[in-house]
């Protein structure tokens, strides 16, 4: 039994200077795990700016395309004097649903055009000249592809994209609108 106890001893002896960690080793460690994580940053950022501009600003500029478009399919279809640039819509000074506009948010025609702040309140313009404060552009055009049918095409895009990766948002919806809907 005697050299049963003498042996745990010395494996206890043998253990002991080797119990814990060093400084050095922490520091070893501590500066892998540093060099992974700022490999892997990058990663970060390109996500958060994707999740940026493909959800919430495509989000978006669908919604203000989807509720321009309802403002305007609300008119009567032989309507050309409604304002629908300012809310709530006014009686005359607009174009309602009058043949004309552009689908093209570069090449807005006037009174085909309004613009939006960053939190989707109207921002008061005139013209095509964009205001000052504007975030979102949305043009419409209404165009007549047969007879007794007005097609109306509404397209909403954002000023600028977050992070600059990637396209900027844009959406573009069609409908029609026959008569006497």
């Amino acid at each position: 039994m005697k050299g049963v106890y003498t042996l745990v001893a010395s494996y206890g002896a043998r253990l002991r200077p080797e119990a814990g960690v060093s400084l050095l080793e922490v520091v070893i460690a501590l500066s892998i795990l540093l060099v992974l994580a700022l490999g892997i940053l990058p990663l970060g950022v390109v996500a958060i700016s994707t999740t940026e501009n493909q959800g919430h600003l495509a989000s978006r500029v669908t919604e203000y395309s989807q509720d321009k478009m309802e403002q305007l399919l609300s008119l009567a279809y032989n309507d050309a004097s409604t304002d629908t640039r300012v809310f709530p819509s006014a009686t005359s000074g607009g174009t309602g649903l009058a043949i004309g506009g552009s689908a093209n948010p570069a090449a807005p025609a006037a009174r085909y055009v309004d613009y939006l702040d960053e939190i989707g309140n109207l921002v008061p313009s005139t013209g095509t000249t964009a205001p000052a404060g504007w975030f979102y552009k949305r043009v419409w055009q209404i165009t007549s592809p047969f007879a007794n049918v007005k097609q109306v095409t509404v397209t909403a895009i954002v000023a600028r994209s977050f992070g600059g990766h990637g396209r900027t948002p844009q959406a573009t919806l069609v409908a029609l609108k026959s008569l006497p809907f």
